[in-house]
C-alpha cells in the first residue's frame, strides 16, 4: 500500500512540475488553455484524481486558475481572474492598483428588469486602475429579506459577492451578453472619456439552482484593460 501511494504521488509530482515548467518558461502563456483532465490522465499515465489533485496544487501557486461550470471569466491586463470572489478582490489579490467607488444603492431599478424579475435593488460602481476610471457598473439584486434594507444597511465588507452571500443567495449559473457601444454623456463623463468613445458593455445574468434572480450586472468596460475568454463544448 505504502509503495502505490508513493507511486502515485510520484506521478502527481511530475505532471504539477512539467506543466509549471511549461507556464514559467512561457511554453503555455496567459490565456491558454490546458488539455482537458483525460487528456493529461492519457499522456502523463496517471488517473483523472490524479490530474485533479496536479489542477489542484496548480491553483493553489497561482499558476492557473480553474473555473469549473462557469464556462468564462474576463482578464485585466493579462491577469486571470477568480469570479467566485469578485473581481476587484482578485484584481487586488493579483497586485493591480484597483480601487473602488460607491455611487449609489437605491430601491428600485429598471422598469423592465423589474417587470420580469419582481422588485429590485440598485448598487452602482466605479473602478479605477492606477488612479483612471477603467469600469462602471450597475448590478441589480432582488429586494428580498436582507437585500430589501440594502440601501439603509450597506454592502457587507464593501462586496456585492459578500453581500449576496450573507443573505443566502448562490449563483448557479446564467447567461452573459457583450457588445461594443459608444459612452453617452453621463457614462463619458464617470468615466473621463470624450462622449462617443467605444466601450465594451458586458450584461451578465446570475441565477440560482431554483432559476431566481440572484444578480444582473450591466458593465461598461474600457477594452484597453479587459478582454473575454470563453470556453464551451467537453471540458473533461
Amino acid at each position: 500500500m505504502y509503495m502505490t501511494e508513493q507511486v502515485a504521488h510520484s506521478k502527481r509530482a511530475r505532471l504539477v512540475e512539467d506543466l509549471a515548467a511549461h507556464i514559467r518558461t512561457g511554453r503555455l502563456t496567459r490565456g491558454d488553455r490546458l488539455p482537458g483532465e483525460n487528456q493529461l490522465a492519457a499522456r502523463y499515465s496517471v488517473s483523472r484524481g490524479t490530474v485533479r489533485s496536479a489542477l489542484a496544487e496548480l491553483q493553489r501557486r497561482a499558476l492557473i486558475t480553474t473555473e469549473g461550470g462557469v464556462g468564462s471569466f474576463v482578464t485585466f491586463d493579462g491577469v486571470p481572474l477568480d469570479q467566485g470572489v469578485g473581481w476587484a478582490r482578485a484584481l487586488s489579490d493579483s497586485g493591480a492598483e484597483v480601487t473602488t467607488e460607491l455611487l449609489g444603492i437605491a430601491a428600485g431599478g429598471e422598469p423592465g428588469v423589474e417587470e420580469r424579475e419582481g422588485p429590485l435593488v440598485t448598487v452602482r460602481r466605479l473602478r479605477r486602475y492606477q488612479g483612471r476610471p477603467v469600469s462602471v457598473e450597475t448590478s441589480s439584486l432582488p429586494a428580498v429579506g436582507l437585500l430589501a434594507d440594502l440601501p439603509a444597511r450597506g454592502l457587507v465588507d464593501g462586496s456585492i459577492t459578500a453581500t449576496l452571500r450573507a443573505a443566502g443567495l448562490h449563483g448557479n449559473g446564467g447567461e452573459q451578453w457583450i457588445s461594443m457601444e459608444p459612452l453617452d454623456g453621463a457614462a463619458a463623463a464617470l468615466l473621463e472619456r470624450e462622449p462617443g468613445t467605444p466601450f465594451l458593455r458586458a450584461v451578465r445574468v446570475t441565477r440560482s439552482a431554483g432559476g431566481g434572480l440572484v444578480e444582473q450586472v450591466v458593465s461598461l468596460l474600457d477594452p484597453a484593460h479587459f478582454r473575454f475568454h470563453l470556453t464551451f463544448g467537453e471540458q473533461g
